[in-house]
C-alpha cells in the first residue's frame, strides 16, 4: 500500500491487513526458528508484489530482468548481531530459487556506525555482501541495490 494509506490505516486496520495476507496462505517470506521459537523472519516475492518499489525514485528497477525482491526483516533482539540475517538472505535465495526466481535483489541500508537497529528492517549492505550478493546501483549514498544472480555460482 502507499505510504500515505499505511499511515491513515495506523493500528488495528493495518493489523487486520497483515492477518489477510497471513490468511490467504500466500507466501510472502521465510521464517528463521531457534528450535521451536520463531525469531526472525524475512519478506522475500517477486517485485512486482511490492507496489511501493514501483513509485521509489531511489528503488527503480536497474533493468527489465524479473526480479524477486527483499523488502524487509525482523531479527527478535536477543537474536540480533549474530548472523540471523545472513542466514534469513540465504533461505529467501532458496526459497525464490524453488519458486523458479533467476535473480533475487535487496535494498538494504549502508549505514553509518550510529544508526540504530530499529532502521535497518531492510536489511544491512554488509549482510548482503555476506551472503553472496553484490552491489549493481546505487542512487542513494546509504541505499546500494543488491543482486542475487542465481544463474552463476555463490
Amino acid at each position: 500500500m502507499k505510504r500515505s494509506e499505511w499511515e491513515r490505516n495506523k493500528g488495528e486496520k493495518n493489523r487486520r491487513a497483515f492477518q489477510k495476507i497471513v490468511s490467504s496462505n500466500v507466501p510472502t517470506g521465510v521464517l528463521a526458528y531457534l528450535g521451536n521459537q520463531p525469531i526472525g523472519w524475512c519478506a522475500v516475492a517477486p517485485r512486482q508484489d511490492y507496489s511501493l518499489l514501483a513509485r521509489s525514485r531511489v528503488l527503480r528497477p536497474v533493468d527489465e530482468q524479473p526480479v524477486w525482491s527483499v523488502t524487509c526483516f525482523f531479527i527478535a533482539r536477543a537474536h540480533r548481531r549474530s548472523g540471523r540475517t545472513v542466514q534469513l538472505l540465504r533461505a529467501a535465495v532458496d526459497y525464490a530459487r524453488a519458486h523458479g526466481a533467476q535473480v533475487v535483489e535487496g535494498y538494504p541500508i549502508d549505514p553509518d556506525k550510529d544508526t540504530p537497529d530499529a532502521f535497518a528492517w531492510t536489511g544491512l549492505a554488509s549482510a548482503f555482501r555476506k551472503a553472496g550478493f553484490k552491489e549493481v546501483a546505487r542512487r542513494s549514498a546509504t541505499r546500494p541495490v543488491m543482486r542475487y544472480s542465481l544463474a552463476s555460482k555463490h
